[in-house]
């Protein structure tokens, strides 16, 4: 067995935990506008501000122009991804034509073909990090991180062995070519606001 093959049978066995987990956390009184999810076994809550969502909007409408209203994308909906307690609610997540819940009721990891997150200072780490590695590990062919901190676009093709082979760094204000990925189009980001 390879460290990707244990990492995605420990996503398996993680989600009946998962599932309580997100039990409870949905009976405590959350604020409203917090996003809540469990990267590693720590549960993190976030509030969205008005940048984070003006940079969600952007990527959301690219997706639909490019693919029509029915394409399924979802924001701060909860899938789990391989490694240990990994049940992330990614900002934005493009699954495949034909996606259907799995038998619990939750997306599958294995159906998601892009993942964007826009970095907030408390959870940037998690973004780079373990939630990086994690969509390498689930083979997420394409994740974009928006940071409106650095006035940065990364974006990871290419996974392998549990990380991304490439990256690239574009500017805020210049143009994200896109096109030999699975979204194929070019994202503008001279909309995108910074904080």
């Amino acid at each position: 067995m390879t460290v990707v093959d244990d990492r995605i049978a420990m996503a398996d066995a993680n989600t009946e935990c998962l599932d309580e987990w997100f039990k409870r956390l949905e009976r405590m009184p959350v604020p409203e506008g917090f996003r809540v999810e469990i990267v590693e076994g720590n549960v993190h809550m976030t509030p969205q501000r008005d940048t984070h969502w003006a940079i969600i909007r952007r990527i959301v409408r690219a997706i639909e122009d490019r693919f029509g209203m029915d394409v399924l994308v979802l924001s701060d909906v909860r899938i789990d991804f391989p490694g240990p307690m990994n049940g992330f609610c990614p900002d934005v997540a493009k699954l495949r034509d034909g996606a259907e819940h799995d038998e619990t009721g939750h997306r599958r990891y294995q159906d998601v073909e892009f993942v964007a997150e826009v970095i907030s200072q408390g959870t940037a780490a998690n973004d780079y990090g373990p939630k990086k590695l994690a969509y390498a590990t689930a083979e997420v062919p394409l994740y974009l991180i928006a940071d409106p901190y650095q006035g940065r676009c990364h974006i990871f093709t290419h996974p392998k062995d549990g990380d991304y082979t490439t990256e690239t760094r574009v500017a805020f204000g210049q143009e994200l070519d896109l096109t030999d990925t699975v979204l194929g189009l070019t994202l503008r980001t001279d909309t995108f606001p910074r904080d």
